[in-house]
């Protein structure tokens, strides 16, 4: 059972485009993820107290968020980062860049117009996909038992 992290932009279906077409192949992977609801991210560090100043209340959430995500990195066997053309995914690059520093493959995501702004980030990547369903063919390829 391979282990794919899927992280970054949470705006668009793209995860489950790749999690249904992993299922409609019966590939045997186990999918994980960031939170993918906005609110419930930011939110994530309420627990620890109330903050006056929205800094310290995105200072606490992003590092119970980077406490997930540590995790869930670490633990996954191929992660795809995806990029998307609306906003900027910082979280993504930081992702990359982490699974770069362990030495954990990854796939990027994204369109052809981002080549040159994501060009160190997909220099370490161990693939270039365009759409959900390319990363479905590299998933399938790489859990063959061929």
């Amino acid at each position: 059972m391979l282990t794919v992290y899927l992280s970054g932009e949470i705006h668009t279906d793209w995860r489950q485009q790749i999690m249904h077409g992993a299922a409609a192949l019966d590939l045997p992977i186990t999918f994980t993820s960031a939170v993918t609801d906005h609110e419930t991210s930011d939110a994530a560090g309420d627990v620890l107290g109330q903050e006056s100043q929205p800094f310290w209340r995105d200072h606490k959430s992003a590092k119970v968020n980077a406490i997930r995500t540590k995790t869930l990195l670490e633990k996954c066997d191929v992660a795809v980062i995806r990029f998307g053309d609306k906003y900027k995914q910082w979280n993504a690059a930081f992702d990359a860049g982490y699974c770069a520093a362990l030495g954990k493959p990854y796939i990027t995501l994204h369109a052809e117009d981002l080549i040159h702004p994501l060009k160190e980030v997909d220099g370490s990547a161990m693939a270039w996909a365009q759409t959900a369903e390319q990363v479905v063919e590299v998933l399938k390829y790489i859990t063959s038992k061929q």
